[in-house]
């Protein structure tokens, strides 16, 4: 009788064991599902055509006119040195974190980008209550042209193109006009990537 009893109560129990492992389960397979949708954000390549595999980043040329150089204020932005290379360099890499389009060299490249660095402005955003500048915005602006080599067709042209950042010069948040110009030019290169995967 006794047996019989424990018999029953385990034929009761494996269902409710059963029962227990479903919500891991269901845990495991939407995390395997996000992993590979999210996996997927990266090599879908949504805007680009599937022969374009590789990119030739031609160096950006600096057009700047120094002395034209415009800011908010009576004091004039920082004007780093060779401030095109960084950029160069910024969008390859952005390239490569992506993985949408390998950097090649211009011979072995499917397609092209190129660019001018045309400003580089500093404007006020806040002020303290004695009228300086607490916050800026630093903005580079860029024309852009991205052409299939394969066919030697110009796929798009952009002018203005621009990215940015904002830093505190004032306060406990202070920091140096170059880290935030660094910044910057992340924030340009991040874009100017975004836009040529991007549907034309």
């Amino acid at each position: 009788m006794q047996d019989s009893r424990q018999k029953a109560d385990a034929s009761r129990q494996k269902p409710v064991a059963a029962y227990c492992h479903l919500p891991s389960a269901f845990c495991l397979l939407l995390s395997a599902s996000c992993l590979l949708l999210y996996g997927c954000g990266y090599t879908t390549r949504p805007g680009l055509a599937p022969h374009l595999k590789t990119v030739y980043v031609k160096p950006f040329v600096n057009k700047i006119d120094v002395t034209r150089l415009s800011s908010g204020n009576e004091r004039f932005p920082i004007y780093r040195h060779q401030m095109e290379v960084d950029l160069t360099r910024a969008v390859i890499n952005r390239y490569q974190f992506t993985g949408l389009l390998r950097p090649a060299r211009l011979e072995q490249a499917d397609c092209r980008l190129e660019g001018e660095l045309t400003d580089f402005r500093r404007d006020a955003l806040r002020y303290n209550a004695s009228s300086q500048v607490e916050e800026w915005r630093l903005s580079f602006v860029v024309n852009l042209r991205f052409v299939d080599q394969t066919t030697d067709t110009v796929l798009w042209e952009e002018s203005g193109f621009t990215g940015d950042t904002t830093y505190f010069a004032l306060g406990a948040n202070t920091e140096s006009e170059s880290t935030a110009l660094d910044r910057a030019i992340t924030d340009l290169a991040r874009r100017v990537v975004e836009r040529s995967v991007e549907n034309w």
